[in-house]
């Protein structure tokens, strides 16, 4: 199954990226930008801006969590243009802060929108988009380190049956496809195959549809980098 070209309107699917308000995942390098040239001073206006390649908005590679794998200089530029499904998984994940998004999930979402098209990026939009910026994203007590992710038999379903093809990507708007308790990152592990990208810390999902729609991944290709802080677009279909 494949689907046509994209012409549509672009929407942006980034957070702004900013040292006051991104989340950083536990243990990842600082986030900081300093200013090193002014227009008063210098005729002009830089900032040095250091943070991790998995930061903020971010695509992750498959060297990621391969050794062998792609850098992101090292994939086609086809790998980061692909169709795009969204399935709305909210009210489970407002529930259930571990809710990890099953097969079954993923049919219902087939039984009412038609097969996922192959090699497409399938997006999880879990609600945690709305909560940037604040402490629930990362979660507070015993809530910390506890978001939802798509289970390990969703991700080998999508790979058998072809929907992620040989190259595909997972989205969703939380650190990463993994739930927040698996320090083993077996979806990660599993997705990274070929050609295969995450698309992580996703925004503003409410304005992409169903189905229809196309993701376009911008941002630095690192010399195997294992990904870089993005600006993700989405592409809407005309209407």
């Amino acid at each position: 199954m494949t689907s046509p070209r994209p012409l549509g309107r672009l929407v942006s699917l980034s957070h702004v990226h900013d040292p006051a308000t991104t989340p950083l995942y536990p243990d990842d390098p600082e986030f900081r930008t300093d200013i090193v040239a002014t227009v008063a001073n210098d005729g002009y206006y830089l900032r040095y801006i250091q943070q991790g390649e998995h930061t903020g908005t971010h695509w992750g590679a498959p060297i990621h969590f391969h050794s062998d794998g792609l850098g992101a200089d090292e994939l086609d530029l086809d790998d980061l243009l692909l169709p795009a499904v969204k399935v709305d998984v909210r009210e489970r994940c407002a529930r259930d802060r571990d809710y990890a998004i099953t097969v079954a999930d993923l049919k219902q979402w087939e039984g009412r929108h038609g097969r996922i098209p192959n090699g497409a990026a399938v997006i999880a939009w879990t609600g945690w988009d709305a909560k940037w910026g604040t402490a629930e994203f990362l979660g507070t007590a015993e809530s910390a380190h506890h978001q939802p992710g798509f289970a390990v038999e969703s991700i080998e379903w999508l790979l058998r049956t072809g929907r992620l093809g040989h190259r595909g990507a997972l989205g969703i708007d939380t650190f990463g496809p993994d739930l927040g308790t698996d320090d083993s990152y077996a979806v990660s592990k599993l997705l990274y195959g070929d050609h295969r990208i995450s698309l992580e810390c996703l925004a503003n999902l409410a304005a992409i549809p169903a189905t229809g729609a196309w993701i376009l991944v911008g941002g630095p290709l690192y010399r195997r980098g294992s990904g870089s802080p993005a600006t993700i677009f989405g592409i809407l279909p005309d209407r």
